[in-house]
């Protein structure tokens, strides 16, 4: 209630106050970055597998597809 009784007593307060709250925050939303998808640095890690005498099919069915489970799997 002592808020309203001071707003009654200073309304010119109230309004100055409501007006810096509407240009802040118009010069904020001005300001602000509008990109939907911001660039963010994700972490990257690389794995080469080298394995001599396997055709690249055999590679991926019996090295790298375990290897990109098990790592998937134990990473956070």
């Amino acid at each position: 209630m002592w808020f309203v009784n001071l707003a009654l007593r200073r309304p010119y307060t109230f309004v100055v106050i409501a007006l810096l709250i509407f240009i802040f925050g118009f010069a904020s939303a001005i300001k602000s970055p509008k990109d939907a998808l911001p660039n963010i640095n994700v972490p990257v890690i690389s794995v080469i597998w080298s394995y001599e005498g396997l055709t690249a099919s055999d590679m991926e069915k019996s090295v790298t597809t375990f290897s990109e489970i098990s790592m998937s799997t134990t990473v956070n």
